[in-house]
């Protein structure tokens, strides 16, 4: 049974262009209850039929664009990435500037490879300087709101340098700040009470390494996990170090934390200067070091926006909404 998608009201279609695709690429490619296929809709302003032996597109413009927006896809599904709609608009963005031969780049910067086959890609342009600037420099800030990829790629390039032994160890620390809630309220010690804050960046390591990979890098120590305060009077040499919510570090921890790495690390800062939870009157670190440190050899500051969110696409929509509102 042939289904069609409503993306606009019928007109009397010029074109039509029917694409065969294996069984294995269609669920791939249309994503889920076809997402992926209205968005193509809405870029191309073209009509899509579903069948069982692929895609009928058809509109009364041209079909240029939608058929190599889609042969595109097909090919990075073949290479496995997985399509969203942020990699759909990267996509069409290379087409309408006539730079189809960027799109082979998207594969050229694999930052990683899950255990399954998945390739963690950039995918946005601005994911694309931040992954570059990690890869180029020693110290790098990611500065930019919720869902732009900020840990989940800085714990992917660390899993990557691990993997090609270019670092012994990872290191990932958090501030102990709340937001909202009180640490002193959480049963345990500081450890446990810390390790709900820590959940996205567990998360993310088992993905990329497997759970039995994950758990042989803890026992091994080449993974260590710790609140900030954990980190003064050490030196981390040949460690992979990410400072996650860098924003709720005071001036003095910040300092202490720059000042830890020795020789053969990289250290990469994350966090999001419009979700600050220190108490009022105490200036960020992070506001400070981006402030103090701009401009040095060595060092990146990269700052990403609401148009890299790879989240649900609701929450790039809620950022830009409190940002107005911060803005009036």
């Amino acid at each position: 049974m042939t289904q069609k998608l409503d993306c606009k009201s019928d007109h009397d279609l010029l074109q039509k262009k029917c694409i065969v695709l294996n069984p294995g690429i269609s669920p791939l490619l249309f994503g889920s209850v076809d997402q992926n296929l209205f968005t193509i809709c809405q870029l191309c302003d073209v009509d899509i039929k579903t069948d069982s032996q692929g895609i009928i597109v058809s509109s009364k413009h041209e079909l240029t664009s939608a058929i190599l927006l889609i042969e595109q896809l097909v090919n990075l599904i073949s290479q496995n990435v997985e399509i969203d709609k942020s990699i759909i608009l990267q996509v069409f963005e290379c087409i309408q500037r006539g730079e189809q031969c960027k799109v082979s780049e998207m594969l050229n910067t694999v930052v990683a490879q899950t255990p399954k086959g998945k390739k963690i890609i950039a995918k946005t342009r601005g994911q694309n300087i931040y992954v570059q600037s990690i890869f180029k420099n020693t110290l790098v800030f990611g500065i930019g709101p919720a869902g732009c990829g900020k840990t989940y790629l800085a714990v992917a390039t660390a899993i990557t340098a691990k993997k090609k032994r270019e670092i012994d160890k990872i290191i990932l620390t958090r501030p102990a700040i709340e937001a909202g809630e009180k640490l002193g309220f959480l049963p345990g010690d500081m450890q446990q009470k810390v390790d709900p804050y820590l959940r996205p960046i567990y998360d993310a390591l088992e993905e990329m390494t497997g759970e039995q990979s994950y758990l042989k890098l803890i026992e091994r120590g080449n993974l260590e996990i710790a609140p900030l305060a954990y980190m003064r009077g050490r030196t981390l040499s040949k460690a992979f170090i990410i400072l996650d919510e860098a924003q709720n570090t005071t001036e003095s921890q910040m300092k202490m934390f720059l000042t830890r790495f020795g020789q053969g690390s990289k250290v990469v800062v994350t966090g999001d200067l419009t979700q600050i939870d220190l108490p009022k009157g105490i200036k960020s670190g992070l506001t400070t070091a981006i402030s103090v440190l701009k401009g040095i050899e060595d060092i990146s500051i990269v700052h990403l926006h609401s148009a890299d969110i790879v989240r649900h696409h609701l929450v790039q929509k809620i950022v830009d909404a409190y940002a107005l509102q911060n803005n009036l």
